[in-house]
C-alpha cells in the first residue's frame, strides 16, 4: 500500500514514463504526493500517463514533455523546461527509458548495438549529468537519483549482448556517481528489475516465457508496480541513508 504522504512537495522525473515501469513508478509518486513530469519519446504516450496521475494532494501539478534521452540538446531543454515551469529541478530522478534490439552475439549488426548502448547507457548518463548540475547549481540539500539496471547487466542473456553490457555500465555509472554526488547530498541508486510484464516482454513467445517462470524462485513473472515500489522507497527519506546500492526486483532469480 502507498504511503500517502513520503514524496509530498517533491517534483520528479521520470523518463520513459509513457509505457511499463516507467509508467507505473509515475502512478506510484504521484500517488505519494509528488508532482510528476512524465517524459518520453512518445509524447503521446507520456500524455496518456499524465491522464492516469492522481491529484490528491495539495499542490500536485504534473506535466507531460517529449525527450530523446540519447540526445544531450534534448535532454538539456528538458531540464530548462521543467526548471522554467517549476521554478526548481527535481529533487527526484528516475532513468527508467530504455529499448531492446535482440539478436545473437554471431547475427548482430553494429547499428543496433549502437542503439541500444545510446538510449541505455549515454541516455542515462545525459540525464543523470545534468539534473546532477542543475540540483548543485540550485544549491539544493538533497536529491535522489535512481537508474533502471537489470539482472541481466549481472548474469548476461542469450540474444542481448548491448542489452546486458548496457544494463551493466548503468549499475557502474550509477556507483561512481553516487561516489561523486555524495558530497552534494545526492544519492544515485540502481534497481535491477527481473522479466516484467512490460510491453517489452509482449513481444517474447509464450513458450519462452513459460520456461523463464520456471526458473524463477517465487514461479511468476514481476509486475511494473513492483519495481515502482522499489523506485518510491529509494526516492524517499524512508532510505535517507542509502547509495551507490544495486536492488534486485527479480523475484529471486539468479539468486546467489
Amino acid at each position: 500500500m502507498a504511503a500517502p504522504s513520503r514524496l509530498v512537495s517533491r517534483l520528479t522525473l521520470v523518463t520513459g514514463g509513457g509505457s511499463g515501469i516507467g509508467r507505473a513508478v509515475c502512478q506510484r509518486f504521484a500517488s505519494e504526493g509528488a508532482s510528476v513530469v512524465v517524459a518520453d519519446r512518445n509524447e503521446q504516450s507520456a500524455n496518456q500517463t499524465l491522464e492516469l496521475l492522481s491529484r490528491d494532494h495539495t499542490g500536485q501539478g504534473h506535466m507531460a514533455l517529449e525527450v530523446d534521452v540519447s540526445s544531450k540538446d534534448s535532454v538539456e531543454k528538458l531540464v530548462t523546461s521543467i526548471q522554467r515551469r517549476y521554478f526548481q529541478p527535481p529533487s527526484v530522478c528516475v532513468n527508467a527509458a530504455g529499448i531492446t534490439q535482440d539478436e545473437f552475439l554471431l547475427k548482430m549488426e553494429e547499428d543496433d548495438f549502437d542503439k541500444v548502448i545510446k538510449v541505455n547507457l549515454k541516455g542515462t548518463f545525459l540525464v543523470t549529468q545534468t539534473v546532477s548540475k542543475a540540483l548543485v547549481s540550485a544549491g539544493a540539500v538533497k536529491g535522489s537519483i535512481i537508474t533502471v539496471g537489470s539482472i541481466v547487466g549481472k548474469v548476461g542473456n542469450m540474444g542481448q549482448v548491448n542489452y546486458s553490457a548496457s544494463k551493466a555500465g548503468v549499475e557502474g555509472l550509477t556507483r561512481s556517481a553516487a561516489k561523486e554526488l555524495s558530497k552534494f547530498g545526492i544519492r544515485c541508486n540502481c534497481v535491477l528489475p527481473g522479466f516484467i510484464t512490460t510491453p517489452m516482454t509482449d513481444k517474447v513467445p509464450e513458450k519462452v516465457i513459460d520456461k523463464l517462470t520456471a526458473i524463477i524462485p517465487m514461479g511468476r513473472m514481476g509486475e511494473p508496480a513492483e519495481v515502482a515500489d522499489a523506485c518510491a522507497f529509494l526516492a524517499s527519506d524512508d532510505s535517507r541513508y542509502i547509495t551507490g546500492i544495486s536492488l534486485e526486483v527479480a523475484g529471486g532469480l539468479f539468486i546467489g
